[in-house]
């Protein structure tokens, strides 16, 4: 009779983590994955036990049996999945490693997919740094198997989520020693992150790690960028959890909204080099005698000096520093005359703009006067580096920066100089991320139309491409009051200029304010607001005085109606009389006494009458009443009772 297996399904999950049979172990980490998909949300008690005791996970993924271990993989995907931020924060530091070394290296095809599930969960609920930070030292690993799978997994990674989720420059200073590996696998797993790098960073990300390669293992890899050349610009596959929440709600709100929002996809352009280089301390590296050489009268001297120089600041990103006595020296050296110096100089100029991008707006104002004055040389070579240097300086600052300087040497006698200047504007236009404000229009496009009439073609010929780059920019119809006045053989220069224009920026128009949404028909508006509850009561408005009540009744023309007798009183002084048998009756009663006057008592309140009430006239009794006090009003008869008396 064979012996019948212990049920231990009774053991809290904790305990069948740790037990040492295996099948115990692996029917935990089933159970355990079934418990986590059936929680309503993350704050479930059934996560607490594995938040506390957060190194049960490691002896999960690295179980010592492999039917298991994929068991435990899965079951800390699911933990993962269902447990939140929380669950990521607390295991990653311990389970990382385990998973390159047991799980991406495993011989299973199935637990080394779920084991690159968990890193890309890790990433999607949290951020990147962390797991690229454990994932880098595996790289150094002793096992070829164990860097190839690593390699493999950062490919995935890249792939899913992109450069702007993950950081691609820990990866390339360690990718040249990759290739450098004497296993066959773990160079042609290099090869193809290298290829999924091309995909996101194109040419910059050679300036990291491509010097460091062989020649051979150049031409490999120019051969393999050729192919991704052709593809379209990649796309992040995966979206972090808050980028999931982002778009979910977007998306609510499209729904609610009237009309559909028109969104861009941010399309991810060519990742500029700058970005991804480390700054280098110029300042240190300087040439010593920097100065004293400037300062010779001698040019070889001054070219030797220039030269040392060029060769520092020759790099890709330069650290900001004090550079006010080397940009001193280059521009003074824009006078030079030697050419070789001027050229010499204008490249050192160009490579400090371009390391120090922003850095070097400060310096602009002491080197571009100098530059655009020494435009004046007719040597090609010259022009050219010159040129270059006033591209470099332009990138650094702006359009509005630069150009008070354009439009005043566009006014300047050399024709060489106008000539230069102009194509510099014309650059500047096209390769401008803003578009000018409209004064800066105006001002381009006067100066622009003045250079039409120039008696060089050349000169008329860039006016044209100045006023059609700018309608590129800003529209025909912003541009219509500059081309009034322009015959019709200009006008159609300017825009075949136009048409030809390649720009980087587009006028955009402030967007006008919605309209007030309308009431739905059928609804009208209550002029009259709801009490609250609880709300205490309005007091009522004060009683008119005599004064108030007599004022406006002086305004108002005679009535038609019968004129009330001098003796009468105001309405608002009267007392309501009673008439007839209740009149006689109370008059007959416990003697005659007077009417209480109103303004004897303050609890009274006094409402006022209409005006068609004040014009009725007063109610006669039906007895005769004496002469007597009783009889007689205590109010003093007004002014206009007075004067319309009759005889």
């Amino acid at each position: 009779m064979a012996d019948q297996e212990e049920d231990f399904s009774s053991l809290p999950l904790p305990d069948r983590f740790a037990h040492k049979n295996w099948k115990v172990r692996k029917q935990g980490y089933e159970d355990a994955a079934k418990t986590f998909e059936a929680t309503p949300d993350e704050s479930d008690p059934a996560f607490r036990p594995f938040l506390l005791n957060s190194g049960l996970w490691k002896g999960a993924v690295a179980d010592s049996n492999v039917a298991a271990q994929q068991d435990g993989i899965n079951a800390l995907c699911a933990f993962l999945k269902y447990g939140g931020q929380q669950a990521c924060t607390r295991s990653r530091s311990i389970t990382v490693t385990p998973i390159v070394e047991k799980g991406l290296s495993s011989t299973r095809a199935a637990t080394k997919q779920s084991a690159l599930e968990a890193l890309l969960l890790y990433i999607e609920l949290d951020k990147s740094d962390p797991i690229i930070e454990d994932l880098l030292p595996s790289l150094n690993n002793k096992q070829p198997k164990i860097i190839a799978a690593t390699l493999a997994a950062l490919t995935s990674i890249f792939h899913a989520y992109g450069i702007k989720i993950v950081d691609p420059k820990p990866v390339l200073k360690a990718l040249p020693k990759a290739f450098g590996h004497a296993d066959k696998n773990v160079r042609a797993e290099a090869q193809n992150l290298a290829v999924e790098l091309y995909r996101w960073l194109r040419e910059a990300m050679k300036t990291l790690f491509w010097g460091e390669l062989k020649p051979v293992q150049q031409q490999d890899l120019e051969k393999l960028f050729e192919a991704v050349k052709q593809e379209p610009p990649p796309k992040q596959e995966r979206l972090l959890r808050s980028q999931q929440a982002v778009e979910s709600a977007s998306s609510n709100a499209q729904q609610d909204g009237e009309g559909e929002a028109e969104t861009e996809e941010d399309q991810p352009g060519e990742i500029d080099a700058f970005d991804l280089a480390e700054p280098v301390d110029v300042l240190n590296k300087a040439p010593s005698d920097f100065q004293e050489n400037m300062a010779s009268s001698k040019w070889k001297d001054r070219k030797d000096a220039l030269d040392a120089l060029f060769a520092v600041v020759n790099t890709e990103r330069i650290k900001d520093g004090p550079f006010d006595e080397i940009v001193a020296a280059l521009a003074k050296s824009m006078k030079d005359a030697n050419i070789a110096v001027v050229t010499v100089a204008a490249n050192c100029i160009e490579c400090l703009a371009k390391g120090l991008r922003h850095g070097f707006a400060k310096y602009r104002s002491r080197v571009m006067p100098p530059i655009m004055e020494r435009l004046k040389e007719k040597k090609q070579s010259v022009a050219d580096a010159l040129g270059a240097a006033l591209d470099a300086v332009f990138a650094s600052t702006g359009l509005s920066d630069c150009l008070e300087d354009i439009l005043e040497f566009l006014k300047h006698k050399n024709p060489q100089v106008k000539s230069e200047t102009l194509k510099f504007l014309i650059r500047c236009l096209r390769t401008t991320r803003e578009a000018p404000s409209r004064p800066e229009v105006k001002l381009i496009a006067e100066a622009a139309t003045k250079l039409l009439t120039e008696s060089v073609e050349a000169t008329r010929a860039g006016g044209a491409e100045v006023l059609g780059t700018l309608m590129k920019i800003m529209g025909e119809r912003a541009m219509g009051p500059y081309m009034e006045g322009l015959d019709d053989i200009r006008k159609t220069k300017i825009k075949e200029f136009c048409d030809a224009a390649d720009v980087k920026a587009k006028d955009k128009p402030k967007p006008v304010a919605p309209p007030p949404k309308a009431a739905p028909p059928g609804q009208k508006k209550s002029l009259t607001k709801k009490p609250t509850f609880g709300a205490k009561k309005p007091a009522p408005p004060p009683a008119a005085t005599p004064q108030e009540e007599i004022a406006p009744s002086l305004q108002k023309a005679p009535s038609n109606k019968s004129i009330p007798s001098k003796l009468s009183a105001p309405k608002a002084l009267v007392p309501p009389q009673k008439t007839g048998l209740q009149a006689s009756k109370k008059m007959s009663g416990s003697g005659a006494t007077a009417p209480p006057s109103v303004l004897q008592s303050p609890r009274r309140n006094i409402t006022p009458q209409s005006a068609d009430e004040d014009s009725a006239p007063a109610p006669v009794p039906t007895s005769k009443l004496g002469r007597g006090l009783a009889g007689r009003p205590l109010g003093r008869p007004t002014p206009f009772s007075s004067a319309t008396d009759h005889p």
